[in-house]
């Protein structure tokens, strides 16, 4: 009778874990790690050590090996075992053709090593023989050290006896211990023979049925091996190793006790799937179940569906009679139920909707320690929706170098590419852009191919997509929802490249959502935002987009939703071959180039629902030309953007205005360097239009009186109209949020009627405006102004800013006639009650006032005040007011570079010793002639820094100012450089500063400051490590304040606590000179409290 047998009492394995210093653990009633006893197993339980990549799939000379004492047995029991498992196509070796020996020889030795599995077929005299013992030690090393299988037989012997050393097997130990030189080996054998007893095997006794046995041992190994067998990853697995790697060490982290998530992402083609299985083959060893579920996305629409493949994750995970599910909601009780103490790697490949994830793997909790659950898709929103967030591995194109190598071998056979084929295998692999799937697909087309064939053969792929390839990328796209579909192919035909923020532009006035729309297709891998947010795909994505409107009509190209080609949009337009399919037009700059499209009455009579016109032209030769007048636009039209659109038969006065008429859905329009067009037209039944652009309209002299009471405008831009004298007398658009009439000849602004609170930003630069009329002031909600370069203004009445409350950036630079700012009114209205809820103070530029000379009070707080390059300026009202001790707050930044007459009038200030307190001046004065001679221009820089410094109090603040002398030595820190035209790099100036113990840190601070003469460069500050401040300076003297206070609490978001000492470090970068000067810079740092403290 043939019995199964279980050995594993507590006290034995105890002792067997002792003596072989294993890492299993037993297993106990208590233990959740128990196994099961109804099949056999490779241990008590599976090693707990992590591995990384570099554990990857042994490579296996044989499946079966078979351990046996050859008298015994070879001509009974195992000759019939060897017999059954060869006709079950399992690769067994047995020692026929091996002379044996006393000592066991390498050949036998490298046999184990390169086995799965290992049977081993105790029999009476097993034990007896040394070459036995030997193959069984080296079979528990390989155990060890490569996750060998090894199932023990105990023909007709008492597994007792192996593991006690009992009966024969005791004698036969004890006789072999008699021998000298032994006793190591001895107890390796000892042991060995514990170990083996500590496994589930098969015992045969006298008289039993050894075919059942054998035929159990059979299908037992079968099954093992299958589960073993490693997944197909790929015919040539270039680039996968280290792709694997960084996945097993950055993510996957196998030896951490938490189940784990881990997404692998990217668009169709990239190789997602094999590179789940090659590292499914890599770690799958180290688990006690192991599932890879293939194409769960078509599986899970087939028949059978979720539930087929919960069958069949179950059944890989209960190797003897796993139950069987009815439903969905079954199964995942039934999984939860037998997957939670277990450590399971499970990869679900191609996954698209949550609730395969919900029914496969949903979450965490249903797994037991040390699982891991890997799932490939297309779809990053799928991971973050089922919270696989942080780990989410993006797969990457393969680089010049692997791409090369995997078209190689796929073109020719393995074979180094030839000489004469380089340039076009590289013109391949350009095309390709490292998707492995186009490579592989592409190499064995062109293989054996002429190369005549290969230049057509490219030609062809240029112009007709490769069948294969689109299919697998389609995938993405088909499931999309229509409205999705609509956004991908715009992007796909029209917007490839362009800014995110103008595609979200266009597509609002289609009605698209298309900032959810975008998101969802970064999501889907099919579009990415790159640098500079421009929207960018993958080549191959773009021609699988156009090849689907392609193929909505072959032969017709009126009957195509999107045109983009400059001859298609010429022959549609031109011969009116246009119907009710097309939605969208757009000729990029590159199409334009071609050539003109000449419009006529019937251009766009039967293109009934086209939303989209754009043609971008930078070209005086190529236009949008306009012969007999277009009299019909598309009353569906939403977008109409054409830059180059003139009119061919001289100036046009009407020209656009039938045509635009009564366009209810027209929301946006922008039409650029235009000739032949002089006024813009009725606009009044335009009633969606939101945004309105015209710039370079060189003959436009007036705007329709309808312009100013559209109102859902937001957006109003009239920009280089040169001959624009008038705008509108009167505006009232309460949806206005940007006005710009740069460039224009304007001279008068027109009168605000009511509250226009939507208008946030005003441009009149370079206008010939004269003034501005008192009605600004219902700008309420105004945030800039711009009046750069406006010559003709002489004039802005400090009253109109009452009530600009919100208004941060005042524009002025340029404004050469300005004499004063602002201009006092003869009668101010009552001081404003600011709210207190303003978020930005007011930024106010004047540099390049040539004829300013005095900025006078203002009636808002001024933020930062830059006056570069005012030669005329003598006095600031603020800056009086210190000097006089009737304020004390600074500018948070002030900018007086080449200001020497108000520079010099300040200096003169201190000096006089009537204002500012003098005890700060003397003292440092008096500092400065002990380590230095005194000169006027060391005093001017002292009385400046005076200044500055008695404003240092609780707030920061920075100042720049001409000078021309070093940093006064009576700085805490300083260092002066003398450089050598040749010897400028990047440069280091650091200084410590010790904090006075029990400091009180109010009112106290640190004092940048930086001198540079004939130099320019880009300053950073670091502040003990932190970088504080990064500056573009130039031939001028730069002071920062920075209160303890501010230092403290930015070294605390840092995560640092307060110093007791701070490290200033100056880092000068991108330096330059001016040639012919002395080259020199002065840095330094000073404790504020120092000098004030010597003056008391």
């Amino acid at each position: 009778m043939d019995l199964r047998w279980s050995l594993l009492g507590l006290a034995a394995f105890a002792l067997f874990v002792k003596i072989t210093r294993s890492k299993d653990r037993p297993a106990s009633p208590n233990n959740k790690n128990n196994m099961d006893l109804s099949k056999p197993q490779v241990g008590a339980s599976s090693s707990s050590s992590s591995s990384s990549s570099s554990s990857s799939t042994h490579s296996f000379t044989h499946d079966v090996f078979l351990s046996f004492r050859g008298p015994d047995t070879r001509n009974n029991f195992t000759g019939h075992l060897y017999r059954n498992l060869v006709q079950e196509g399992i690769n067994t070796f047995i020692d026929n053709d091996l002379t044996r020996g006393e000592d066991i020889t390498k050949e036998l030795l490298d046999v184990i090593e390169g086995s799965r599995i290992s049977i081993v077929v105790f029999s009476a005299n097993y034990a007896s023989s040394k070459c036995c013992l030997d193959e069984l030690v080296k079979i528990f090393q390989c155990k060890e050290s490569k996750q060998q299988i090894v199932y023990p037989i105990f023909y007709k012997i008492d597994p007792s006896e192996t593991r006690y050393q009992k009966g024969q097997v005791g004698e036969a130990i004890a006789h072999l211990s008699k021998y000298k030189g032994n006793s190591e080996k001895v107890e390796s054998w000892k042991a060995a023979l514990q170990q083996v007893a500590s496994l589930y095997g098969w015992q045969i006794k006298d008289g039993g049925h050894e075919a059942n046995v054998i035929d159990e041992i059979v299908k037992e190994i079968s099954t093992k091996i299958m589960k073993c067998t490693p997944l197909n990853v790929a015919k040539y697995p270039v680039g996968i190793e280290s792709r694997v790697d960084d996945i097993c060490k950055q993510y996957l982290n196998v030896g951490q006790d938490n189940p784990h998530m881990v997404g692998i992402w990217g668009i169709g083609g990239i190789g997602k799937s094999t590179l789940a299985k090659a590292v499914f083959n890599s770690i799958s060893h180290e688990f006690e179940h192991s599932c890879f579920l293939r194409n769960v996305r078509e599986e899970s629409f087939s028949y059978g569906g979720l539930v087929k493949l919960q069958n069949i994750f179950l059944s890989k995970i209960i190797e003897r009679n796993p139950p069987k599910v009815n439903n969905v909601d079954e199964g995942i009780t039934v999984l939860k139920q037998k997957l939670s103490q277990k450590k399971v790697l499970l990869v679900l490949d191609d996954v698209n909707h949550l609730d395969q994830l919900r029914a496969l793997a949903g979450g965490c909790d249903w797994f037991g320690q040390r699982s891991r659950i890997i799932i490939t898709t297309r779809d990053t929103n799928l991971l973050s929706a089922h919270t696989v967030n942080y780990s989410i591995y993006e797969v990457k194109e393969l680089n010049h170098q692997e791409a090369l190598e995997l078209f190689n071998v796929n073109a020719f056979k393995g074979n180094k590419c030839m000489d004469d084929f380089f340039e076009l295998a590289t013109n391949v692999i350009r095309y390709a852009k490292g998707i492995p799937l186009v490579l592989e697909v592409l190499g064995s087309d062109l293989c054996s191919k002429d190369k005549d064939e290969w230049k057509d053969a490219l030609e062809y792929y240029n112009k007709y997509p490769n069948q294969d390839v689109q299919q697998t990328l389609k995938r993405s796209y088909e499931g999309l929802e229509d409205r999705m579909k609509e956004v991908f192919l715009h992007i796909v035909c029209f917007f490839k490249g362009y800014k995110e923020g103008s595609v979200i532009h266009v597509l609002q006035r289609c009605d698209l959502n298309p900032k959810y729309a975008l998101r969802v297709l970064v999501e889907k891998a099919l579009i990415k935002i790159e640098k500079y947010n421009r929207i960018w795909m993958h080549d191959l994505l773009e021609d699988m987009g156009k090849e689907i409107v392609r193929q909505e009509s072959r032969d017709e190209i009126g009957q195509r939703s999107r045109l983009w080609l400059y001859e298609d949009v010429r022959e549609v337009l031109e011969e009116n071959k246009g119907t009710d399919k097309i939605k969208g037009i757009v000729l990029r700059r590159e199409e334009m180039y071609r050539g003109d499209i000449k419009l006529n009455r019937g251009s766009f009579t039967n293109l009934k629902n086209l939303q989209i016109f754009i043609a971008d032209s930078n070209d005086d030769h190529n236009k949008i030309l306009c012969g007999e007048g277009v009299d019909y636009f598309p009353n569906k039209l939403r977008v109409l953007d054409l830059n180059g659109f003139s009119h061919m038969g001289g100036p046009c006065t009407n020209s656009l205005g039938e045509g635009l008429k009564n366009m209810r859905y027209l929301k946006y329009i922008k039409l650029w360097d235009c000739y032949g067009l002089t006024r813009i037209p009725d606009l009044s039944g335009l009633t969606s239009l939101e945004y309105l652009y015209l710039s370079d309209w060189h003959d436009l002299v007036e705007v329709h009186p309808s312009v100013g009471r559209l109102d859902k405008l937001v957006v109003l831009k009239l920009i280089c109209c040169f001959k624009l004298h008038m705008f509108q007398e009167r505006i009232n658009m309460k949806s206005l949020e940007t006005l710009n009439l740069h460039w224009s000849s304007l001279k008068f602004f027109p009168e605000i009627e009511g509250d226009m609170k939507s208008l946030n930003r005003l441009d009149l630069s370079r206008t010939d405006i004269k003034e501005l009329p008192s009605s600004v002031g219902n700008l309420t909600g105004l945030k800039s102004l711009s009046l750069y370069e406006c010559d003709s203004l002489r004039d802005i009445p400090s009253s109109i800013f009452y009530e600009l409350q919100c208004l941060e950036k005042l524009d002025l630079r340029k404004c050469s006639n300005l004499v004063t700012f602002p201009t006092k009114s003869e009668s101010l209205p009552p001081p404003p009650v600011f709210s207190t809820n303003l978020t930005s103070r007011l930024q106010v530029h004047l540099n390049d006032c040539k004829r300013l000379e005095e900025i006078s009070e203002f009636p808002r707080e001024i933020d930062g005040l830059y006056a570069w390059d005012c030669q005329s300026l003598e006095r600031i009202s603020k800056l009086s007011k210190i000097l006089g001790g009737k304020d004390s707050k600074m500018f948070s930044e002030l900018d007086l570079i080449r200001c020497e007459r108000l520079c010099d009038n300040l200096a003169r200030g201190v000096v006089s010793e009537v204002e500012v307190d003098k005890r700060l001046f003397h003292l440092a004065q008096k500092r400065n002639k002990m380590t230095e001679e005194s000169t006027g221009k060391a005093d001017k820089l002292t009385a400046l820094l005076t200044l500055f410094f008695s404003c240092a109090k609780s707030e920061e603040f920075q100042v720049q100012f001409p000078a021309s002398a070093p940093i006064p030595n009576w700085f805490t820190c300083r260092q002066d450089v003398n450089w050598d035209a040749k010897w400028l790099i990047n440069k280091e100036h650091e200084f410590c500063i010790e904090i006075p113990q029990n400091s009180n840190w109010d009112n106290k601070g640190l004092a940048l400051c930086i001198q540079l003469s004939s130099l320019r460069a880009t300053l950073f500050v670091y502040i003990n490590g932190i970088k504080f401040d990064e500056k573009s300076m130039s031939d001028d003297v730069w002071v920062h304040y920075i209160p303890f206070v501010t230092v403290i609490r930015r070294l605390s978001e840092c995560g640092m606590p307060p110093p007791d000492m701070f490290r200033v470090m100056f880092r000068t970068e991108n330096i330059a000179v001016y040639l012919g000067k002395p080259l020199w810079g002065s840095w330094g740092v000073h404790l504020i409290e120092d000098l004030e403290g010597e003056g008391r």
